[in-house]
């Protein structure tokens, strides 16, 4: 059972007129923030205030990097070159390191949104286009990738720090994978069972597929969704489940210097 673990959300996703997600009331139940660049979602101001937000709580702050594709949110697998992906990785980890550097806060980690993240996890080339993106602008970052995938072997064989992911509001296929969101039992709401799926992640190492099978995982981050309509109350339940367990919450870089 792991004594301490990161729980991150997805946050920093309105932009313009457009509201996405309850950033003020989830930021105070999570210990790292994955906030969009402006590709899927975000825009300065929005970025600005989730960057400085995250700041004031002692909340780690990640780049939420994916294609650049607001009407799909980021979410619709597009056919990009390997050099595509990589400068387009580079450019929304600066855009959100430049309000990193104007507030004098620290960018701990990088994580790929949506149909980038699933895409990298299971195609090689595109794994290495990703890390390669991250490592070009700064090799201490972490790389947050789903565990056995090609995007955590790429950030391993590149010498980049990695913390495995698990999804506590999302179903799991037998091999592994994520339930495709255009299937019944792909997004979860109840906290209840949220909260119980992520302590026995954190606990055994294990998750209930959607055939009933148990998939073996191991993960140092618990991944809630800022989209997902019962984020705050799965969050929190999240949080004391695992804090009455005696798991402690703690930044990424907590998490992954201490396992170094």
């Amino acid at each position: 059972m792991n004594a301490a673990i990161d729980l991150n959300c997805d946050l920093g996703e309105s932009f313009g007129p457009y509201s996405i997600g309850m950033d003020d009331a989830v930021l105070p139940l999570v210990s790292s923030a994955n906030i969009a660049c402006g590709f899927h979602g975000g825009d300065p101001r929005v970025m600005e205030r989730t960057v400085e937000r995250a700041a004031e709580l002692g909340v780690g702050i990640g780049a939420h990097v994916g294609y650049p594709d607001r009407v799909g949110f980021g979410r619709r697998e597009i056919q990009a070159t390997a050099g595509e992906v990589r400068t387009d990785v580079i450019y929304q980890i600066g855009a959100l390191y430049a309000f990193c550097r104007a507030l004098g806060v620290e960018l701990q980690h990088v994580k790929p949104h949506g149909a980038l993240y699933n895409q990298a996890a299971r195609d090689a080339v595109l794994a290495q286009a990703v890390v390669a993106g991250i490592a070009a602008f700064d090799r201490r970052l972490i790389v947050l990738a789903p565990p056995g995938s090609q995007l955590a072997r790429a950030a391993v064989a590149a010498g980049l720090p990695v913390a495995l992911e698990g999804f506590a509001d999302r179903g799991y296929n037998p091999d592994g994978s994520l339930v495709s969101r255009r299937q019944d039992g792909a997004v979860l709401h109840d906290p209840a069972e949220v909260a119980g799926r992520a302590l026995r992640m954190v606990r055994e190492g294990k998750v209930r597929a959607v055939d009933g099978r148990d998939v073996t995982l191991t993960v140092q981050s618990l991944c809630i969704h800022g989209d997902n309509p019962a984020s705050v109350s799965l969050a929190r339940a999240v949080r004391q489940r695992l804090e009455a367990a005696g798991v402690a919450i703690r930044p990424l870089r907590a998490i992954v210097g201490h396992q170094a």
